[in-house]
């Protein structure tokens, strides 16, 4: 593929990425945790890239034919968001120095960044709608191989907005806990007020 449209789909990448939303509020929260910031990160970008391969297998044709999986998917998101949200904002789920509590959470803090990205109504729009725009079918690179180059252009996005935020978060916020309980309450509110709006753009 040209590297026009490469570099033109990295810079509508990017510009979507930069945009704070439940995946900023995920490495924010993860960011304001001790060793959670690494597996949160890594658990969006592998989510990232099961879409990637799901999409260039050419799964995404099918989805796109049948709306109903498309708001099926949205409103599952958007209920993982909700739940995830409620238990962020609650006394329990704030930043704490505990490295015994932290330490055993790895895997769990990579499933929840997983089932964010994997279920993200706004990727799955960008796979489905605005990426097949950026494919050319006359390219010596067949769509599927297209598809999975600008796939991996959105996770190294991904990977350098989410760990700057995440360590921005830490540096800036981690060691002022009154700032990082008002950030948690901030993240964990962002995250119930988009799954809310998800699910009423299906229902209204």
């Amino acid at each position: 593929m040209s590297i026009s449209n490469l570099m033109a789909f990295w810079a509508l990448s990017i510009s979507l990425i930069m945009a704070p939303g439940a995946d900023w509020a995920y490495a924010i929260t993860a960011g304001l945790r001790e060793r959670a910031l690494v597996p949160a990160v890594v658990g969006m970008l592998c989510g990232y890239l099961v879409i990637t391969f799901v999409f260039a297998a050419g799964v995404g044709a099918l989805i796109a034919s049948i709306p109903t999986v498309l708001s099926v998917l949205t409103v599952l998101g958007a209920g993982y968001l909700l739940w995830l949200g409620i238990n962020i904002i609650t006394p329990l789920s704030q930043p704490t120095a505990d490295k015994k509590h932290t330490s055993n959470t790895g895997l769990g803090w990579g499933v929840r960044g997983f089932i964010i990205s994997g279920m993200n109504p706004d990727a799955l729009v960008l796979f489905l709608i605005l990426l097949p725009q950026f494919t050319n079918r006359e390219s010596e690179w067949s769509i599927s191989m297209q598809i999975t180059a600008m796939g991996f252009v959105q996770i190294v996005n991904c990977a350098v907005v989410y760990f700057l935020v995440g360590i921005a978060a830490r540096s800036f916020i981690g060691t002022r806990p009154h700032v990082a309980r008002r950030v948690s309450l901030f993240s964990g509110a962002a995250m119930i007020i988009i799954a809310l709006l998800l699910i009423a753009d299906q229902f209204l």
